[in-house]
């Protein structure tokens, strides 16, 4: 693994060569390479192999696994731990040592580009193959969405959206009530995803990947559509997560029909994972285009198709009080397995208040956000650096040493 910027290690070894009064061509003889290398070496030019990184920590009396790490050559131990940990090491680095114990959100600002549009113009006006990977979570029974069913929501009058009673004092989240939609209001969702697919087919790349947040009474609706635009259904990714939807006795007939539960309990939530078809193989693909499969969570672990998670934290909505914000724990691993090679651009159409966005600059990723509300536009502006710089917690605030200890497979869980 090899730092960006190698000039302090060669200055480290320039200054320690003359403070031993070793000339050039005496260190280049007992290292046994040319004075021109070892001259490129101390000006930062070039990094020399592990081999010869310890070779000349032993001639200079140099500690080799600091000179090491100068070199960006990491030792194994730890450059194991951040393969098999590339969620939780690096916010437990961020966290330790980042400004105040939080990375600086100022860096995020050259990674992402936020537009308030809708997103169907923009998909028409956008490139094609510029897109390497879609992340969203779209208006699924889009009538929630309406100007007419927001202004219910934000003043508390219901509508479509059912709001739920306090439980134990806690007040709940809006709900929207996908059971009201009309078999017309079915086949206008339906041509919403056919058309927005079809747009979205334009701008992926070959092999780019869509995730789409669903839930259980719709996705058949949605899926359909999105492969009629030309996309082959790869799967679903399932978040195991209990929410609040379902489980209700017969509405004004609870203590008549007290054993009866109208609709089972909701406990997953799907994601549709959908490919535009490679040119060629697959490896053909990821050499050309960068995409094709889904990058894996380290060398011995595949992306699993099923994550545990949990409601959103209360600290995260008040950051960003949108009332479908998915949680950073769960959108850092799923925008993570997007990009393949880590390369390329993310784009989420339907941004909300751009919890997408920020998974993708924790991870390190570059990202398109849109959306079309002015007022949810404005809690994304704000709100992504603040969610960007929340660390990765497994089941609440926990040391680095407990983080690191934990298997793989608990890392990406939330309990």
């Amino acid at each position: 693994m090899r730092s960006i910027d190698t000039i302090d290690f060669g200055e480290a070894v320039k200054q320690q060569r003359r403070q031993l009064s070793l000339p050039l061509s005496c260190l280049s003889a007992k290292l046994q390479v040319t004075k021109g290398y070892l001259s490129r070496i101390e000006s930062g030019k070039t990094v020399p192999s592990v081999k010869t990184v310890k070779k000349l920590a032993k001639l200079l009396k140099l500690d080799s696994t600091e000179l090491g790490i100068l070199a960006g050559h990491l030792p194994l131990d730890i450059e194991k731990i951040l393969h098999t940990n590339p969620v939780a090491a690096p916010a437990i680095l961020r966290e330790t040592f980042g400004e105040h114990g939080q990375p600086d959100s100022s860096s995020y600002n050259a990674r992402y580009e936020l537009e308030q549009k809708d997103c169907f113009k923009w998909l028409d006006e956008r490139k094609s193959n510029s897109v390497h990977a879609i992340v969203t979570d779209p208006p699924y029974g889009l009538k929630e969405y309406t100007a007419t069913e927001k202004t219910k929501l934000r003043n508390g009058n219901g509508g479509v959206w059912r709001i739920p009673p306090k439980l134990d004092g806690y007040e709940r989240q809006p709900l929207p009530r996908f059971t009201v939609l009309t078999q017309e209001e079915k086949n206008d969702l339906k041509q919403f995803f056919f058309e927005w697919a079809q747009k979205a087919y334009k701008v992926l790349v070959p092999g780019g990947h869509i995730f789409i947040a669903t839930n259980p009474l719709l996705s058949h609706l949605v899926y359909e559509a999105i492969e009629k635009a030309g996309f082959e259904k790869r799967g679903e990714i399932i978040r195991l997560v209990q929410t609040l939807r379902g489980g209700d006795r017969p509405k004004n007939a609870h203590k008549e029909f007290s054993d009866v539960t109208v609709m089972p309990r909701s406990c997953w939530e799907p994601w549709g994972l959908f490919r535009k078809p490679c040119e060629g193989r697959v490896q053909d693909n990821l050499r050309k285009w960068k995409t094709g499969g889904l990058r894996r969570i380290s060398n011995d672990q595949p992306f699993f198709d099923v994550i545990k998670s949990s409601p959103t934290r209360t600290s995260e909505r008040r950051i960003a009080p949108h009332p479908s914000l998915k949680p950073q724990a769960f959108m850092r691993q799923i925008v993570r397995a997007a990009l393949p090679l880590g390369q390329g651009v993310i784009l989420d159409p339907f941004m909300g208040a751009g919890s997408t966005i920020a998974a993708t600059c924790f991870v390190g990723y570059k990202s398109i956000g849109i959306e079309s509300d002015p007022e949810f536009y404005q809690i994304a502006v704000k709100a992504i650096p603040q969610l960007a710089a929340l660390p990765t917690t497994v089941g609440g605030a926990v040391s680095a040493s407990e983080t690191l200890a934990e298997p793989q497979e608990e890392l990406f869980a939330l309990s």
